[in-house]
């Protein structure tokens, strides 16, 4: 398969110019190995099924061979033998060159076995399922780190369709499903998720669970994306749908699970250099990993999106998030949201490296700009007028069917997310 160049591979120079070695983390499939293959001379695969995962038996068996290769070398799921962590960071110490190992791993293991942090010898990247840009939908046109900082000209992007979105919503960011429709790629999802609730969730640490439970878990995740569902309101989604119900406990190890596996990214809440009078919530707004998992459990076809809009709102807020998330990391700021006790919310914020920060807001429908915008212009108003707080540099509404990139005149920008890119 062609590989597709990723924004990380920017970072990953960097970091292994820094670095002994380098962790890339992130969920199954979104294309780690691949991306690492391209910046190494050699490669151990632990994850290797064959002649019954002899590379991992091996590894096991004598450690050091499996370090044993030219540089920069690849150990691909280094989690399946976690001492391998603390003879990467021996090594690393012994010779103190740069760039000398990639490890990779879709799931974050128990610290038992690991001895070491790493710290000042692993560097760490987190990789997520390919953006718009990356996958070839997006034309590149729009900066996020110009318009971050107040530069976009008026542009004429073309005309997209509400078909064409909600087949790269349900086809998602796997690279494996670039260029196949998306009744292939729903059913991709479908055993994806399958796999790993019956497969790499044991793995993880040998404790057996109640899949049927986990899995109604991510049916309730999947039916609140994009919001800030409690931990309460997913336990009652859960009983709602099984009548036995859930702990709260549970609930919180489940999550844990689900995280440490990839398969959430949560977006944090934006507040720390705000330093306003104003309260804000500190609830993450939960999200997916990508939105072909939540339309894997929610059944939901391009057909049934189409009568059901609201839904299709939310995942379109999700596959906007995700692409930010990629493109905000590339130039080293962080994404949030925004919600306070006064109900005034903001889809997406990203505070840049020297503080300043800047709001977005992510309406599908073109008809929805002047809402959106407006609300933008509220909460800027707000914050201006409040002598401790720091407004936003840059307000931005990302939409789905707008033909064009403009700023408005009163100052805020319309961007469609198929022109974006870091």
């Amino acid at each position: 398969m062609k590989y597709l160049p990723r924004i990380v591979d920017t970072a990953i120079n960097e970091k292994m110019s820094t670095f002994g070695a380098l962790l890339i983390e992130g969920p199954k499939w979104c294309g780690k190995t691949m991306t690492a293959s391209q910046h190494c001379k050699s490669t151990f695969n632990l994850g290797d099924p064959s002649q019954n995962f002899s590379n991992r038996t091996l590894a096991r068996t004598d450690i050091s061979l499996v370090l044993k290769g030219d540089k920069p070398r690849l150990i691909d799921e280094w989690q399946e033998v976690p001492p391998i962590w603390d003879a990467v960071r021996m090594e690393v110490d012994k010779s103190k060159d740069k760039g000398q190992f990639i490890l990779t791993g879709s799931a974050t293991p128990n610290r038992k076995g690991v001895l070491h942090s790493g710290a000042g010898r692993i560097g760490r990247l987190k990789m997520r399922p390919m953006s718009l840009y990356e996958s070839g939908d997006s034309s590149g046109q729009v900066s996020l780190e110009a318009l971050c900082n107040g530069h976009q000209d008026n542009v004429f992007i073309g005309d997209r369709g509400l078909n064409d979105i909600i087949e790269l919503i349900v086809r998602g960011g796997w690279p494996a499903n670039i260029g196949i429709a998306a009744k292939q790629a729903a059913q991709v999802s479908q055993d994806y998720i399958q796999a790993v609730i019956e497969d790499d969730v044991f793995s993880i640490d040998g404790v057996k669970r109640d899949t049927s439970k986990m899995l109604l878990l991510l049916r309730s995740l999947a039916r609140n994306e994009s919001t800030t569902a409690t931990i309460s309101t997913l336990s009652k989604d859960v009983e709602a749908s099984d009548g036995a119900g859930i702990h709260r406990t549970t609930v919180n190890e489940y999550l844990d699970i689900f995280k440490r596996m990839y398969l959430t990214d949560n977006t944090p809440p934006f507040s720390s250099e705000l330093r306003s009078s104003t309260r804000l919530k500190k609830a993450e707004k939960r999200h997916l990993a990508d939105t072909s998992l939540a339309c894997a459990l929610l059944r939901a076809t391009p057909e049934k999106l189409l009568r059901d809009l609201n839904t299709l709102g939310f995942l379109f807020e999700s596959l906007c998030m995700r692409d930010l998330r990629v493109y905000a990391e590339s130039f080293d700021a962080h994404l949030y949201h925004y919600q306070d006790y006064n109900n005034d919310e903001i889809d997406a914020v990203i505070e840049l490296r020297d503080g300043e920060w800047c709001a977005f807001e992510i309406k599908l429908g073109a008809n929805k700009i002047d809402e959106a915008a407006n609300n933008l212009l509220k909460i800027q108003k707000k914050l201006e007028a409040d002598t401790k707080a720091k407004a936003p540099k840059s307000l931005c509404v990302i939409c789905g069917l707008t033909n064009a990139a403009y700023q408005r005149k009163d100052g805020v920008f319309v961007v469609p997310i198929t022109a974006l890119k870091n």
